[in-house]
């Protein structure tokens, strides 16, 4: 009887890397031609407000990367928008949609400023970490609330996340302005300076660049291992996937979904710290709404947290841009918004029709209709026909 060939080990681990990046190219270039018709009908409404769209673009683009200062201004900007659209990424892999990161930053940032401005003479690798572990911990605790409810009562996760922002904001409030507080400002609605044994140091004199970009980064590639990599991130993708697939496989749905929020409010909690101790050097009781501009970035980034990063470093682009482009063009800065409105728009429009193709695409091959090419050179396994019944 006549067999398919096989491939080699080493043929096989070969083809792997290769049928996995062409498999990606599809989603990368769905996102650039998104950012290209974004900009396009950001082009259009700058000419209908009565100014040029190219000398708009062009102050936008040296805003944003047009030298030293500038491409280290983009990385402030983005990097905690990285860090909260990470934890976005989690918990929507798992399902949920964590509509609490603003909370669970301010809660964050604030623990982070306080325990930066706590001196009790610790050097900087004890000092920094638990200033880091302290917005950890309380960004945390704030998402495993949301996630232990869902799971134990069934609440769903916008409403009580949304309740519990609210909850941050008082909170944030009653701390900053208690008077006999030492670690606090009430006056400037503020924690005490960070000491400098606790503060993110600096990457670039000159510039407002500081190591959380590469706490960004290492975070990334922790959350892509540990969603790719390892049982729990298998777990979580399964119950993001499929409730019902998940307790046949004997995973725990509301361990899985409790403990995936509890990861996405630390990351988010990491996100609140990095913009107060390292951008501010103390954290400012002022909503600044990086936690609503997060949830974005996940969208945009297609919840990957490579695509994530990228998303990230384009809001910031933006972000650091729109100065530029108001003082030099004389456009205004909510011409920004509605730029990112339509990216968010196009990006969303764009995977619902991938999402659409490819549910056509599955029902076609399920009925024998046709043999999609394309998606078996993109790494979907072929399966081989079972060998005709033996004839005695």
């Amino acid at each position: 009887m006549s067999t398919l060939p096989r491939p080699t080990e080493a043929g096989a681990g070969a083809v792997r890397p290769l049928t996995r990046i062409a498999g990606a190219l599809p989603t990368v270039l769905s996102s650039l031609l998104a950012v290209a018709i974004a900009l396009l009908a950001g082009g259009v409404v700058i000419a209908l407000s009565g100014q040029t769209p190219f000398p708009a673009y062009v102050a936008l683009f040296e805003g944003a990367f047009g030298g030293r200062r500038a491409i280290a201004e983009t990385l402030v900007m983005a990097t905690p928008l990285i860090l909260g659209g990470l934890g976005f990424a989690v918990a929507s892999r798992a399902g949920l949609f964590n509509i609490g990161l603003e909370g669970q930053m301010v809660l964050g940032g604030l623990c982070a400023g306080l325990a930066a401005a706590w001196n009790p003479g610790l050097p900087l690798y004890v000092h920094l970490p638990l200033a880091l572990l302290a917005a950890a911990i309380a960004g945390g605790i704030w998402g495993f609330i949301p996630g232990i409810l869902k799971a134990k009562t069934g609440a769903h996760e916008v409403i009580t996340t949304i309740m519990l922002n609210y909850l941050a904001y008082r909170i944030s409030t009653v701390v900053i302005g208690r008077e006999d507080l030492v670690l606090v400002n009430p006056a400037l609605q503020a924690t005490q300076p960070a000491v400098d044994n606790a503060s993110l140091p600096l990457l670039l004199e000159g510039t407002r660049l500081h190591a959380g970009i590469l706490l960004a980064l290492l975070a990334a590639v922790v959350v892509w291992f540990l969603l790719y990599r390892t049982v729990f991130g298998y777990k979580i993708r399964t119950v993001g996937l499929s409730q019902g697939a998940a307790a046949y496989a004997g995973i725990s749905w509301g361990r899985t979904i409790a403990l995936a929020m509890l990861l996405s409010g630390l990351l988010a909690g990491l996100g609140g710290a990095v913009d107060a101790i390292g951008l501010h050097g103390r954290y400012y009781n002022v909503m600044l709404g990086l936690g609503f501009t997060s949830i974005a970035v996940g969208l945009v980034g297609r919840n990957n947290p490579f695509g994530v990063v990228m998303a990230g470093l384009l809001f910031g682009a933006l972000a650091s841009g729109a100065t530029r482009m108001q003082n030099t063009a004389g456009i205004a800065r909510d011409i920004v918004y509605v730029l990112l409105a339509f990216v968010i728009l196009s990006v969303s429009a764009l995977a619902v029709f991938q999402q659409f193709q490819q549910s056509r695409r599955q029902t076609t091959r399920a009925r024998g209709m046709t043999y999609d090419r394309a998606a078996d050179e993109a790494g979907e396994p072929l399966v081989e026909p079972p060998p005709p019944p033996r004839t005695i």
